[in-house]
Protein backbone atom coordinates (compact mmCIF):
# COMPACT_ATOMS: atom_id res chain seq x y z
CA UNK A 1 0.00 0.00 0.00
CA UNK A 2 1.02 3.81 -0.64
CA UNK A 3 2.44 5.41 2.40
CA UNK A 4 2.31 9.01 1.89
CA UNK A 5 3.81 11.24 4.55
CA UNK A 6 1.76 14.76 5.32
CA UNK A 7 4.44 17.23 6.36
CA UNK A 8 4.74 21.45 6.53
CA UNK A 9 6.01 23.56 9.99
CA UNK A 10 4.32 24.05 12.36
CA UNK A 11 0.57 25.32 12.46
CA UNK A 12 -0.10 25.03 8.47
CA UNK A 13 -2.95 22.41 9.01
CA UNK A 14 -1.59 19.44 8.61
CA UNK A 15 -3.06 17.58 11.69
CA UNK A 16 -7.13 19.44 11.30
CA UNK A 17 -6.14 18.51 6.79
CA UNK A 18 -5.16 14.64 8.43
CA UNK A 19 -8.15 14.58 10.34
CA UNK A 20 -10.44 15.18 7.49
CA UNK A 21 -8.44 12.74 5.20
CA UNK A 22 -9.44 9.88 7.47
CA UNK A 23 -12.93 11.58 8.76
CA UNK A 24 -12.23 10.06 12.13
CA UNK A 25 -8.55 9.89 12.69
CA UNK A 26 -7.80 11.01 16.50
CA UNK A 27 -4.88 13.46 15.01
CA UNK A 28 -4.90 16.20 17.56
CA UNK A 29 -4.97 19.86 15.88
CA UNK A 30 -4.12 22.43 18.32
CA UNK A 31 -3.13 26.35 17.64
CA UNK A 32 0.97 25.03 18.96
CA UNK A 33 4.12 23.58 17.30
CA UNK A 34 4.44 20.25 17.93
CA UNK A 35 1.19 19.19 18.99
CA UNK A 36 1.70 15.70 17.06
CA UNK A 37 4.51 14.07 18.59
CA UNK A 38 3.98 10.61 16.95
CA UNK A 39 2.94 10.30 13.55
CA UNK A 40 -0.51 9.40 13.15
CA UNK A 41 -1.69 6.72 10.46
CA UNK A 42 -4.62 6.50 8.62
CA UNK A 43 -6.15 4.58 5.36
CA UNK A 44 -8.42 6.30 2.64
CA UNK A 45 -10.55 4.62 0.12
CA UNK A 46 -9.20 6.24 -3.84
CA UNK A 47 -12.10 7.50 -5.48
CA UNK A 48 -13.10 5.71 -8.06
CA UNK A 49 -16.53 6.64 -9.94
CA UNK A 50 -15.31 3.46 -12.33
CA UNK A 51 -16.46 1.43 -9.10
CA UNK A 52 -19.89 2.01 -8.65
CA UNK A 53 -20.56 1.40 -12.63
CA UNK A 54 -19.19 -1.83 -12.87
CA UNK A 55 -20.95 -3.11 -9.49
CA UNK A 56 -24.23 -2.19 -10.53
CA UNK A 57 -23.46 -3.79 -14.50
CA UNK A 58 -22.75 -6.83 -11.84
CA UNK A 59 -25.26 -6.73 -9.23
CA UNK A 60 -22.19 -6.63 -6.89
CA UNK A 61 -23.30 -6.91 -2.64
CA UNK A 62 -20.04 -5.23 -1.94
CA UNK A 63 -17.63 -2.61 -3.37
CA UNK A 64 -14.03 -2.78 -2.58
CA UNK A 65 -12.39 0.54 -3.54
CA UNK A 66 -8.19 0.62 -3.87
CA UNK A 67 -6.42 2.48 -0.22
CA UNK A 68 -3.75 4.85 0.68
CA UNK A 69 -2.03 5.23 3.80
CA UNK A 70 -1.64 8.54 5.30
CA UNK A 71 0.72 9.39 7.97
CA UNK A 72 0.38 12.69 10.35
CA UNK A 73 4.44 13.66 10.70
CA UNK A 74 4.74 16.24 12.87
CA UNK A 75 6.26 19.91 11.88
CA UNK A 76 9.36 20.36 10.74
CA UNK A 77 11.22 24.15 11.81
CA UNK A 78 14.69 25.61 10.94
CA UNK A 79 17.44 23.58 11.92
CA UNK A 80 15.34 20.14 11.92
CA UNK A 81 18.35 18.49 10.07
CA UNK A 82 20.74 19.36 13.05
CA UNK A 83 17.88 17.80 15.74
CA UNK A 84 15.74 21.63 16.27
CA UNK A 85 11.95 20.50 16.89
CA UNK A 86 12.86 16.75 17.35
CA UNK A 87 14.08 17.46 13.78
CA UNK A 88 16.14 13.94 13.37
CA UNK A 89 13.15 11.96 14.80
CA UNK A 90 10.46 13.72 12.40
CA UNK A 91 12.86 13.58 9.65
CA UNK A 92 13.77 9.79 9.84
CA UNK A 93 9.43 9.42 10.06
CA UNK A 94 9.92 10.83 6.49
CA UNK A 95 12.12 8.25 5.25
CA UNK A 96 9.15 5.49 5.90
CA UNK A 97 7.03 7.25 3.12
CA UNK A 98 6.40 6.62 -0.43
CA UNK A 99 5.88 10.07 -0.99
CA UNK A 100 5.33 13.09 0.56
CA UNK A 101 1.97 15.90 0.71
CA UNK A 102 3.64 18.76 1.48
CA UNK A 103 0.80 20.98 3.10
CA UNK A 104 1.81 24.54 2.57
CA UNK A 105 -0.12 27.86 4.28
CA UNK A 106 -1.93 29.95 1.77
CA UNK A 107 -4.11 31.55 4.53
CA UNK A 108 -4.10 34.50 6.98
CA UNK A 109 -5.55 34.21 10.26
CA UNK A 110 -4.40 36.36 13.38
CA UNK A 111 -5.87 33.25 15.92
CA UNK A 112 -3.46 31.24 14.48
CA UNK A 113 0.25 31.47 15.23
CA UNK A 114 2.64 31.20 12.44
CA UNK A 115 6.41 30.18 13.64
CA UNK A 116 7.74 32.77 11.08
CA UNK A 117 5.52 35.46 12.24
CA UNK A 118 3.59 35.89 8.86
CA UNK A 119 2.57 34.13 5.85
CA UNK A 120 4.91 33.65 3.46
CA UNK A 121 4.47 29.88 1.44
CA UNK A 122 8.57 30.80 -0.70
CA UNK A 123 9.99 31.13 2.47
CA UNK A 124 7.95 28.17 4.13
CA UNK A 125 8.81 25.70 0.99
CA UNK A 126 12.37 26.78 1.64
CA UNK A 127 12.53 26.52 4.93
CA UNK A 128 11.12 22.43 4.76
CA UNK A 129 13.46 22.07 1.61
CA UNK A 130 16.62 23.35 2.85
CA UNK A 131 16.38 20.89 5.97
CA UNK A 132 15.48 18.07 3.90
CA UNK A 133 18.00 18.48 1.14
CA UNK A 134 20.75 19.41 4.25
CA UNK A 135 19.80 15.95 5.98
CA UNK A 136 20.21 14.38 2.51
CA UNK A 137 23.88 15.72 1.69
CA UNK A 138 25.13 14.88 5.27
CA UNK A 139 24.10 11.13 4.39
CA UNK A 140 25.35 11.17 0.72
CA UNK A 141 28.79 12.50 1.75
CA UNK A 142 29.14 10.18 4.73
CA UNK A 143 27.93 7.31 2.07
CA UNK A 144 30.48 8.71 -0.50
CA UNK A 145 33.48 8.60 2.29
CA UNK A 146 32.58 5.27 2.71
CA UNK A 147 31.97 3.91 -0.85
CA UNK A 148 35.42 5.66 -1.84
CA UNK A 149 37.08 3.16 0.15
CA UNK A 150 35.44 -0.11 -1.18
CA UNK A 151 35.28 1.66 -4.67
CA UNK A 152 38.73 0.29 -4.84
CA UNK A 153 38.43 -2.99 -5.11
CA UNK A 154 33.98 -3.32 -5.70
CA UNK A 155 32.93 -2.79 -9.06
CA UNK A 156 29.53 -2.24 -7.34
CA UNK A 157 31.15 0.04 -5.35
CA UNK A 158 32.38 1.95 -8.05
CA UNK A 159 28.96 2.03 -9.84
CA UNK A 160 27.85 3.66 -6.78
CA UNK A 161 30.22 6.14 -6.18
CA UNK A 162 29.62 7.49 -10.08
CA UNK A 163 25.79 8.14 -8.60
CA UNK A 164 26.83 9.75 -5.68
CA UNK A 165 28.95 12.16 -7.29
CA UNK A 166 26.09 12.96 -9.61
CA UNK A 167 23.88 13.88 -6.88
CA UNK A 168 26.23 15.28 -4.27
CA UNK A 169 26.93 18.79 -6.54
CA UNK A 170 23.36 19.45 -7.33
CA UNK A 171 22.50 19.23 -3.45
CA UNK A 172 25.46 21.68 -2.60
CA UNK A 173 24.11 24.09 -4.93
CA UNK A 174 20.85 23.70 -3.12
CA UNK A 175 18.61 21.87 -5.69
CA UNK A 176 16.82 18.61 -4.55
CA UNK A 177 17.29 15.06 -5.56
CA UNK A 178 14.27 15.20 -7.68
CA UNK A 179 15.69 17.70 -9.78
CA UNK A 180 19.06 15.63 -11.00
CA UNK A 181 18.17 12.79 -14.06
CA UNK A 182 19.23 9.33 -13.25
CA UNK A 183 18.76 6.26 -15.36
CA UNK A 184 16.51 3.22 -13.59
CA UNK A 185 19.72 0.89 -12.77
CA UNK A 186 21.22 4.38 -10.87
CA UNK A 187 17.60 4.73 -9.79
CA UNK A 188 18.19 1.01 -8.09
CA UNK A 189 21.83 1.91 -7.11
CA UNK A 190 20.29 4.82 -4.58
CA UNK A 191 16.87 3.41 -4.08
CA UNK A 192 18.90 1.89 -0.24
CA UNK A 193 19.17 5.19 0.58
CA UNK A 194 15.68 6.23 0.91
CA UNK A 195 16.78 10.30 0.54
CA UNK A 196 14.19 12.56 1.71
CA UNK A 197 14.15 14.94 -1.66
CA UNK A 198 14.09 12.14 -4.27
CA UNK A 199 10.75 11.17 -2.94
CA UNK A 200 7.54 12.43 -4.95
CA UNK A 201 6.06 15.48 -3.60
CA UNK A 202 2.92 17.33 -4.02
CA UNK A 203 2.39 20.72 -2.64
CA UNK A 204 -1.45 21.30 -0.70
CA UNK A 205 -2.18 24.75 -0.53
CA UNK A 206 -4.15 25.40 2.38
CA UNK A 207 -6.68 28.14 1.70
CA UNK A 208 -9.40 29.72 3.61
CA UNK A 209 -13.05 28.57 2.32
CA UNK A 210 -13.40 32.27 0.74
CA UNK A 211 -10.21 31.62 -1.92
CA UNK A 212 -11.41 27.92 -2.23
CA UNK A 213 -12.40 28.31 -5.80
CA UNK A 214 -10.26 30.71 -7.19
CA UNK A 215 -7.42 30.44 -4.94
CA UNK A 216 -5.08 33.15 -4.21
CA UNK A 217 -1.60 35.38 -4.76
CA UNK A 218 0.37 32.66 -2.48
CA UNK A 219 -1.48 30.05 -4.15
CA UNK A 220 0.25 31.11 -7.42
CA UNK A 221 3.34 31.03 -5.52
CA UNK A 222 3.26 28.12 -4.56
CA UNK A 223 2.46 26.76 -8.00
CA UNK A 224 6.02 29.05 -9.29
CA UNK A 225 7.95 27.02 -6.92
CA UNK A 226 6.28 23.86 -7.93
CA UNK A 227 6.13 24.20 -11.59
CA UNK A 228 10.35 23.86 -11.06
CA UNK A 229 10.32 20.95 -9.56
CA UNK A 230 7.58 19.03 -11.93
CA UNK A 231 5.70 19.04 -8.98
CA UNK A 232 1.52 19.27 -8.43
CA UNK A 233 -0.41 21.26 -6.52
CA UNK A 234 -3.53 20.73 -5.10
CA UNK A 235 -5.55 23.49 -3.65
CA UNK A 236 -7.61 22.28 -0.19
CA UNK A 237 -9.03 23.86 2.32
CA UNK A 238 -8.16 22.01 5.67
CA UNK A 239 -11.02 23.84 7.53
CA UNK A 240 -13.12 23.71 5.13
CA UNK A 241 -12.63 19.53 5.07
CA UNK A 242 -12.86 19.33 8.64
CA UNK A 243 -16.30 20.96 8.44
CA UNK A 244 -17.81 18.49 5.43
CA UNK A 245 -16.56 15.59 7.75
CA UNK A 246 -19.62 15.34 10.36
CA UNK A 247 -22.67 16.59 6.87
CA UNK A 248 -24.85 13.86 5.38
CA UNK A 249 -24.16 14.33 1.43
CA UNK A 250 -27.11 16.72 0.84
CA UNK A 251 -25.51 19.05 3.43
CA UNK A 252 -22.41 18.86 1.77
CA UNK A 253 -23.07 19.57 -1.79
CA UNK A 254 -24.94 22.72 -0.39
CA UNK A 255 -22.31 23.96 1.80
CA UNK A 256 -19.60 23.28 -1.62
CA UNK A 257 -22.09 25.00 -3.97
CA UNK A 258 -22.39 28.17 -1.32
CA UNK A 259 -18.10 28.30 -1.67
CA UNK A 260 -18.61 27.64 -5.91
CA UNK A 261 -16.99 24.44 -5.78
CA UNK A 262 -18.26 20.98 -6.61
CA UNK A 263 -15.61 19.69 -3.99
CA UNK A 264 -13.32 20.87 -1.23
CA UNK A 265 -10.17 19.43 -2.79
CA UNK A 266 -9.51 16.42 -0.44
CA UNK A 267 -10.72 14.13 -3.61
CA UNK A 268 -8.26 15.65 -5.59
CA UNK A 269 -4.98 15.37 -2.96
CA UNK A 270 -6.30 11.61 -2.36
CA UNK A 271 -6.79 11.16 -6.51
CA UNK A 272 -2.68 13.06 -6.83
CA UNK A 273 -1.44 11.00 -4.40
CA UNK A 274 -2.38 7.63 -5.76
CA UNK A 275 -1.48 8.50 -9.32
CA UNK A 276 2.09 10.04 -7.78
CA UNK A 277 4.11 7.06 -7.98
CA UNK A 278 2.97 5.93 -11.55
CA UNK A 279 0.45 3.32 -9.67
CA UNK A 280 -2.41 1.79 -12.05
CA UNK A 281 -5.62 0.02 -11.00
CA UNK A 282 -7.09 -2.77 -12.90
CA UNK A 283 -10.69 -3.97 -11.35
CA UNK A 284 -12.53 -7.82 -10.64
CA UNK A 285 -15.67 -7.48 -10.80
CA UNK A 286 -18.45 -10.21 -9.94
CA UNK A 287 -22.04 -10.62 -7.50
CA UNK A 288 -20.38 -11.12 -4.57
CA UNK A 289 -17.79 -7.60 -4.96
CA UNK A 290 -16.54 -5.08 -7.36
CA UNK A 291 -12.70 -4.66 -6.33
CA UNK A 292 -10.16 -2.16 -7.46
CA UNK A 293 -6.40 -3.71 -7.34
CA UNK A 294 -3.09 -1.35 -7.12
CA UNK A 295 -0.28 -2.67 -9.19
CA UNK A 296 2.71 -0.76 -10.57
CA UNK A 297 2.71 0.34 -13.93
CA UNK A 298 3.93 -1.70 -16.41
CA UNK A 299 3.04 -5.01 -13.81
CA UNK A 300 2.66 -8.23 -16.26
CA UNK A 301 -0.65 -10.22 -16.06
CA UNK A 302 0.89 -13.07 -13.00
CA UNK A 303 2.38 -10.04 -11.01
CA UNK A 304 -0.75 -8.31 -11.50
CA UNK A 305 -2.72 -11.54 -10.21
CA UNK A 306 -0.07 -12.10 -7.24
CA UNK A 307 -1.54 -8.98 -6.23
CA UNK A 308 -4.81 -11.10 -5.03
CA UNK A 309 -3.03 -14.32 -3.92
CA UNK A 310 0.64 -15.55 -4.62
CA UNK A 311 -1.24 -18.79 -5.58
CA UNK A 312 -2.48 -17.07 -8.44
CA UNK A 313 0.92 -16.03 -9.82
CA UNK A 314 2.33 -19.54 -9.56
CA UNK A 315 -0.52 -21.30 -10.68
CA UNK A 316 -1.05 -18.64 -13.47
CA UNK A 317 -2.81 -19.60 -16.98
CA UNK A 318 -4.45 -16.78 -18.43
CA UNK A 319 -6.40 -13.33 -17.95
CA UNK A 320 -9.49 -13.01 -19.40
CA UNK A 321 -9.37 -9.13 -20.17
CA UNK A 322 -12.04 -6.44 -21.21
CA UNK A 323 -11.27 -2.88 -20.63
CA UNK A 324 -13.32 -0.89 -18.64
CA UNK A 325 -15.16 1.48 -21.83
CA UNK A 326 -16.11 -1.54 -23.56
CA UNK A 327 -17.62 -3.38 -20.75
CA UNK A 328 -19.44 -0.30 -19.87
CA UNK A 329 -20.34 0.41 -23.54
CA UNK A 330 -21.46 -3.46 -23.79
CA UNK A 331 -23.57 -3.57 -20.75
CA UNK A 332 -22.54 -6.92 -19.23
CA UNK A 333 -19.98 -8.78 -19.32
CA UNK A 334 -21.91 -11.14 -21.80
CA UNK A 335 -22.54 -9.05 -24.28
CA UNK A 336 -18.61 -8.10 -24.60
CA UNK A 337 -17.77 -11.21 -24.80
CA UNK A 338 -20.51 -11.74 -27.81
CA UNK A 339 -18.62 -8.60 -29.54
CA UNK A 340 -15.37 -10.34 -29.09
CA UNK A 341 -13.98 -7.40 -26.48
CA UNK A 342 -13.19 -9.82 -24.15
CA UNK A 343 -9.71 -10.95 -25.07
CA UNK A 344 -7.81 -13.61 -23.93
CA UNK A 345 -4.21 -12.74 -22.63
CA UNK A 346 -1.06 -14.74 -21.31
CA UNK A 347 1.73 -14.07 -19.46
CA UNK A 348 3.33 -11.76 -20.98
CA UNK A 349 0.42 -9.52 -21.26
CA UNK A 350 1.54 -5.65 -20.03
CA UNK A 351 -2.00 -5.07 -17.84
CA UNK A 352 -3.13 -1.75 -18.62
CA UNK A 353 -5.02 1.04 -16.24
CA UNK A 354 -8.92 -0.07 -15.85
CA UNK A 355 -8.70 -3.63 -17.37
CA UNK A 356 -11.26 -5.67 -15.83
CA UNK A 357 -9.68 -9.38 -15.18
CA UNK A 358 -10.75 -12.90 -14.42
CA UNK A 359 -7.89 -15.11 -13.96
CA UNK A 360 -7.55 -18.71 -14.61
CA UNK A 361 -5.00 -20.19 -12.69
CA UNK A 362 -4.45 -24.18 -11.01
CA UNK A 363 -3.90 -24.83 -7.95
Amino acid sequence: MLRAGIVGLPNVGKSTLFNAVVANAKAQAANFPFCTIEPNVGIVAVPDTRLGVLAGISSSAEIIPARVEFVDIAGLVKGASQGEGLGNKFLANIREVDAIVHVVRCFDDDDIIHVSGSVDPVRDIEVINLELTLSDLEQLERRADRVKKQARTSKEAQAELVVLEKLLPALNEGKTARQVVLSEEEELIIKPLGLLTRKPIIYAANVSEDDLANGNDWVEQVRGVASQEEAEVVVVSAQVESELVDLSEEERTDFLAALGVEEGGLQSLIQATYELLGLRTYFTTGPKETRAWTIQAGMLAPQAAGVIHTDFERGFIRAETVAYGDLVSSGSMGAAKEKGLVRSEGKEYVVQEGDVLLFRFNV
